[in-house]
C-alpha cells in the first residue's frame, strides 16, 4: 500500500492513499480487456448490439458480443474526466474531481428504524419527505438519494414519488434511481421541467442516475436503454455492474475486480459509442465474495475495497463511494464502527461521491439517526484531513515569550481568535461524566435521534414554486394512469 500524501499537507484537498501499484492497475486494465475481447458481454438490447456491431465488434450467439481494446481505448480519450453537478438553481454544487469528496445517503431501503420508536418499521413517503428535509438541513451532505420505498403508494410508480419529493424538498444534487426505464424517462422530464427545458439541463445537470447492471457480463435491457438514453442527453450516468465472488465471478478479489470491471468498460464504450463526451461516473467497489457462513453478500467488507478506488485513480474518472453503512441491525457499536471506518476508506481512496450515509443491514434499512452520526463522523473526517497552517501567527512565538512559563492562555486575544479553528460536535459527548448524567445520561443514538426531531420541527427546505410543483406532479399522474 503506498500513500500518495505529503508530510505537510499544505494546498491538499486532503490525503490520497493507492490500494494498488501503477503494475498491478495495469494487470487489472488488461484482465479487463481480455474478458472483453476473449469471453465477451452479453448485452439484452438490440440497439446497443448494433452500436457495438458498427464500430468492429463481434457479435455472436444473437448477444453476445466480443470488444476490442481499440473501442475502450478511444472511449477513454473521449469520457470527461471532471464533471460538475449543480444545484436545482444552477449553481456549481458539487465537482467531481481528483481531491474531493462529497457524502449523501442511499436509497430504496426496505425498512427504517424510526427515531422516534426505535422500532424497524416499513417507510412511507413521509419518511422521504422527512429524510430530504434532513439533509437539506444538514451541511456535509453534499448531495441526496431517495433513501427509502415508500409502502403507501402505488410500487409500480413509486421511483416517481421518490423523484417528486426529491425535487421538492431540497436544492442540493439528486442521484436517482428507477424502477425501469420508463421511470428513468420521467424522472429526467421532471428534472427538465425544474430546469427550464432539456438544454437547461444538460447545460447545469442537477441529477444522475444510479443504473444497477445484472453482472460485468450481462447486461440487462432497462440498465443499457438508461445508459443510452442518458448519454444522448448528456446527464451523468453511474454504471454499476455487481458480481459476488463464488457466484457470478471466481471466489477471488482480482477475478471479481476484472469482471466488474469489464463490464463497467463495456458501459463506457456504449456511452461514447452513443454520444462522445457524455458524463460517466465510474463504481469505487467490486470484486466481494460471498459470506460462506451465512450467505449474505457483505456491504461493509475490507477485502477488496480500494481496488476499485485505484482502478477509477488508473482511468482518472469520476468515481461512485460507498460508505457510512453497516452490517448492523440496530443504532449500535458496530453501525458506528463500520460507518467511520468506510466513511475514512472512501474518503482517502478518493471516492467523489460517497454514497449509502445510514444504512444498515446490510443495505435493507436506514436510520435517520444514524444518518446523522454519519454526519458527526464526516465533520470529524473533513477536520483531520483540512490543511493545518505553519506560521507566524499559528505558531504565536510573541505570545508564549509574553505570558511565559508561570501565564495561561485562556483570556488573550489569540485563543478568542482561534478556538472556532478546533473542531466541535454536535451529537458526540464532551462533557464530564457529571455534566452527562445532569443532562439525561443520554447516549449517542438517543442524541440523534433528538436530534433529527428539532430538525424535523426546525427546518424549512426550499420548496418549488406552485407552478412547478404542479407540472412535476402532473408526470407522476400521468405515469399512474399509464400503468
Amino acid at each position: 500500500m503506498v500513500f500518495h500524501a505529503r508530510v505537510n499537507r499544505e494546498g491538499m484537498e486532503h490525503p490520497r492513499f493507492q490500494y494498488l501499484s501503477r503494475a498491478q492497475c495495469e494487470a487489472l486494465h488488461n484482465a479487463s480487456l481480455e474478458i472483453l475481447s476473449r469471453t465477451g458481454v452479453r448485452l439484452y438490447l438490440e440497439e446497443a448490439i448494433e452500436l457495438l456491431r458498427k464500430a468492429g465488434c463481434s457479435v455472436t450467439d444473437g448477444n453476445r458480443v466480443r470488444i476490442p481494446a481499440g473501442l475502450v481505448e478511444k472511449a477513454l480519450s473521449t469520457v470527461p474526466k471532471r464533471i460538475t453537478l449543480y444545484d436545482r438553481d444552477g449553481k456549481p454544487a458539487l465537482f467531481l474531481e481528483p481531491g474531493r469528496c462529497y457524502y449523501g445517503p442511499g436509497s430504496d431501503c426496505l425498512h427504517i428504524i424510526d427515531h422516534r420508536t426505535g422500532q424497524r418499521r416499513d417507510p412511507v413517503l413521509q419518511d422521504i419527505v422527512d429524510g430530504i428535509t434532513l439533509c437539506d438541513a444538514l451541511p456535509r451532505i453534499g448531495f441526496v438519494m431517495s433513501m427509502f420505498l415508500p409502502s403507501d403508494v402505488n410500487q409500480l410508480v413509486s421511483d416517481r414519488y421518490q423523484m417528486e419529493v426529491m425535487l421538492n424538498y431540497t436544492t442540493k444534487p439528486i442521484v436517482f434511481v428507477t424502477n425501469e426505464f420508463s421511470g428513468c424517462v420521467d424522472a429526467v422530464k421532471m428534472a427538465e421541467i425544474v430546469a427550464g427545458g432539456g438544454e437547461a439541463l444538460r447545460e447545469r445537470p442537477f441529477v444522475a442516475c444510479y443504473i444497477n447492471v445484472t453482472t460485468g457480463l450481462r447486461h440487462n435491457e432497462e440498465a443499457l436503454q438508461k445508459l443510452l438514453f442518458l448519454a444522448e442527453r448528456g446527464i451523468p450516468a453511474l454504471y454499476i455492474p455487481v458480481v459476488i465472488g463464488g457466484l457470478t465471478a471466481p471466489m477471488s478479489e482480482p477475478a471479481g475486480m476484472a469482471i466488474v470491471n469489464a463490464g463497467v468498460l463495456a458501459g463506457l464504450v456504449l456511452s461514447q459509442l452513443k454520444r462522445e463526451g457524455a458524463p460517466f461516473i465510474v463504481p469505487g467497489w467490486g470484486g466481494a465474495g460471498l459470506d460462506m457462513r451465512t450467505t449474505v453478500n457483505p456491504y461493509c467488507w475490507p477485502d477488496s475495497r480500494g481496488m476499485a478506488h485505484a482502478l477509477a485513480q488508473y482511468y482518472n474518472l469520476p468515481m461512485f463511494g460507498i460508505g457510512g453503512c453497516s452490517e448492523s441491525k440496530d443504532v449500535d457499536a458496530q453501525a458506528a464502527a463500520e460507518a467511520a471506518l468506510t466513511m475514512m476508506v472512501e474518503t482517502l481512496g478518493g471516492a467523489q461521491l460517497i454514497h449509502d450515509l445510514g444504512y444498515l443491514e446490510s443495505g435493507l434499512t436506514t436510520s435517520l439517526a444514524q444518518l446523522v452520526i454519519c454526519h458527526e463522523i464526516a465533520g470529524w473526517i473533513a477536520k483531520f484531513l483540512s490543511p493545518t497552517p505553519v506560521n507566524d501567527e499559528t505558531l504565536a512565538l510573541d505570545l508564549i515569550d509574553q505570558v511565559g512559563p508561570d501565564g495561561q492562555f485562556l483570556d488573550t486575544p489569540h485563543t478568542l481568535q482561534h478556538f472556532r479553528d478546533f473542531w466541535y460536535p454536535e451529537v458526540f459527548e464532551r462533557t464530564d461524566y457529571f455534566g452527562w448524567q445532569n443532562a439525561g445520561a443520554k447516549l449517542a443514538p438517543q442524541r440523534a435521534a433528538e436530534y433529527v426531531q428539532r430538525v424535523l420541527e426546525t427546518h424549512q427546505p426550499p420548496l418549488l414554486p406552485e407552478d412547478l410543483r404542479r407540472r412535476v406532479h402532473a408526470v407522476v399522474e400521468e405515469a399512474e394512469a399509464k400503468l
